[in-house]
């Protein structure tokens, strides 16, 4: 799924416009972003947490090169921790619809 789409899946199911939504969605990633910017976790009760890491200096090898090592850099990077309502939800046994399939069967 998509922003778009996203976008399109909100509207359905809210009594909002759809300009209405973009605009919520658009806060809220911003919202998010900001914060992570400031190193704060954002935590979503039942959804997951959004924090930064920060990863640590170390030696790499260049692909095209193998005898090649690189050192590459610490850097900061964003992740997502699922809470547990979204693990849950994601291992919860899928309800499959039976369908019975219709015999075309000519009259004579």
């Amino acid at each position: 799924m998509n922003k778009a789409e996203l976008i399109k899946d909100m509207v359905e199911r809210s009594d909002l416009k759809k300009k209405d939504v973009e605009v919520a969605l658009n806060a809220f990633l911003e919202s998010v972003k900001e914060s992570l910017v400031k190193e704060e976790k954002v935590q979503l009760v039942g959804f997951g947490t959004f924090e930064v890491r920060q990863r640590k200096a170390r030696e790499g090898r260049n692909p095209r090169k193998p005898e090649e090592v690189i050192q590459i850099p610490e850097s900061k990077a964003p992740v997502f921790k699922a809470g547990k309502a979204l693990k849950e939800a994601v291992n919860a046994p899928k309800k499959t619809k039976k369908t019975k399939a219709k015999s075309k069967k000519k009259k004579k």
